[in-house]
């Protein structure tokens, strides 16, 4: 991404898309009873509580009633069809995991196998996006977390913390391209969760060959254990990386995400927060997915920014696009273009 003088005035950004996941599916209910939903009731309040606070769009996933991260298209193609009553204009996001809770104690945490994710492509009514991982990896997502962001939650049984520190993305090329063809013969955007730039660089071949023509929304995870840590130097590389014409989530995990969200504000890009990525506020303060978006509104506010109205975040998203070669979305989106034979030299767009 390419920032010029003006780069940082309000005025010339886009308006903010604030993406809430307000249903941690690795937590267990009793770590935050007063935010962590349930019944399918509490999972739309959630979802109308994120909307009403600024919210629009809501990153989904479904808990069955003893606790545990939902398998059952059942109970997603449920929640979506109340959630298109509830709040019509949110952009409704599928975690592409659907779940990586461990069944119990010292087992493995794991995603579903190929061919279920594969299914998220026949949820009805359908989401508008599916989150997407690319190059199968590690994914600790306890390596960052601290002493204080465990206290009194079910992360202090060692078992339990064991199974996430060895719970790995599994995304390799073949799943990847064939789960990319179902959704978008679905009409159900992508959107690119990426660790770090090796990843981004596969996306960018994927585009170069052909095998995804679409806009490109994509979050930077900076959760370590095997994806970029919260660090500014990391941050700023991959943001550069990043094609013009594409869409830019910053996403952190504990007391990252409020300082990642606050330095996405600034430089134009968009946020996520919720119960998924943070139960904290301040040290030793807890706080809901609403009122995480809440704060995200005042922050963007204070510094003249607007908030994406549902339609402006559809815009933004442009989920009604889609083009017709790999040239056209290669210029669509920023890249340069690709060799033609015999070309010789730094290529550019004309």
């Amino acid at each position: 991404m390419y920032f010029l003088d003006d780069s940082l005035f309000p005025e010339n950004q886009e308006k903010l898309v604030i993406t809430a996941a307000p249903y941690g599916p690795e937590w267990e209910p009793a770590d935050f009873p007063e935010d962590i939903p349930l019944t399918m009731d509490q999972h739309v309040q959630q979802a109308v509580d994120c909307w009403n606070a600024g919210a629009t769009v809501l990153h989904v996933h479904v808990r069955e009633l003893d606790g545990k991260g939902s398998k059952r298209m059942s109970q997603f193609n449920e929640l979506l069809r109340r959630l298109r009553e509830a709040v019509p204009e949110m952009i409704l996001q599928v975690g592409g995991s659907i779940s990586f809770a461990p069944e119990g104690d010292g087992d493995d945490a794991k995603w579903l196998s190929d061919d279920t994710r594969h299914m998220l492509a026949e949820l009805d009514p359908k989401p508008d996006q599916v989150t997407i991982a690319i190059n199968t990896s590690q994914m600790n997502i306890v390596e960052l977390m601290t002493a204080d962001d465990i206290r009194g939650t079910s992360f202090e049984r060692p078992e339990l913390w064991e199974a996430y520190r060895n719970m790995d993305v599994p995304a390799n090329p073949a799943w990847v391209e064939e789960h990319l063809d179902r959704l978008v013969a679905r009409g159900i955007q992508p959107h690119f969760q990426l660790a770090h730039s090796a990843q981004l660089e596969t996306v960018e071949r994927l585009v170069r060959r052909g095998v995804y023509t679409g806009p490109l929304n994509i979050t930077w995870v900076a959760i370590g254990g095997g994806f970029d840590g919260p660090n500014p130097y990391t941050m700023m590389d991959f943001i550069r990386r990043v094609p013009d014409g594409a869409s830019l989530t910053l996403e952190s995990i504990m007391r990252n995400v409020l300082p990642i969200n606050t330095m996405a504000i600034a430089l134009g890009l968009h946020t996520r927060c919720g119960n998924e990525d943070t139960l904290w506020g301040r040290l030793g303060e807890k706080i809901t997915s609403a009122a995480g978006v809440e704060q995200l509104v005042r922050i963007a506010t204070e510094l003249g920014r607007g908030v994406a109205t549902g339609k402006e975040a559809r815009e933004i998203y442009k989920l009604d696009e889609y083009y017709d070669s790999a040239d056209e979305a290669l210029a669509k989106l920023g890249y340069p273009p690709n060799r033609r034979p015999g070309q010789v030299g730094f290529v550019h767009h004309a």
